[in-house]
């Protein structure tokens, strides 16, 4: 009896990490609003160092020259992967040392980190990078955004 007991703890308590790993996954997906502030947008125009194809969100890092006229790193989150995928993003769209500007909101902290919306490039393709589905600002970019 002891080892039936001792089994059905076991498989409780594995039960019990699965769900609580699960939550704690679900809450680090933040919100818009949690992280950015809607009223401080910004737009930054610098060249890509690297680009993280990372879940739950992908992160475009860039260099910008400060007012100062010292070297800022930044970092820009964008969607999903797959989002970005679908938008016409691959590997190498973002290669270390592409031009690009890129439009979004900063970071509450006031750190370099911002939530990109917008990429423009030296062509001037442009492409929308973010998603207004987290609670970011519904301005008619996000071609997931119901028309009026």
């Amino acid at each position: 009896m002891k080892t039936m007991q001792s089994r059905i703890l076991a498989v409780a308590a594995a039960a019990a990490c699965l769900i609580a790993g699960a939550v704690g996954t679900a809450m680090a997906h933040h919100a818009f609003s949690a992280e950015f502030d809607a009223n401080r947008p910004l737009t930054l125009k610098g060249t890509v160092t690297k680009m993280q194809w990372i879940n739950p969100h992908a992160w475009i890092h860039i260099e910008v020259e400060g007012e100062n006229g010292e070297v800022e790193a930044w970092a820009c989150e964008g969607g999903t992967p797959n989002t970005l995928l679908r938008r016409g993003f691959d590997k190498n769209s973002l290669l270390p040392g592409t031009e690009i500007v890129v439009d979004g909101y900063q970071a509450k902290d006031g750190s370099n980190k911002m939530n990109g919306r917008d990429i423009t490039f030296p062509d001037g393709r442009k492409l929308f990078m973010g998603s207004s589905g987290t609670g970011a600002p519904k301005d008619g970019r996000d071609p997931a955004e119901p028309r009026r």
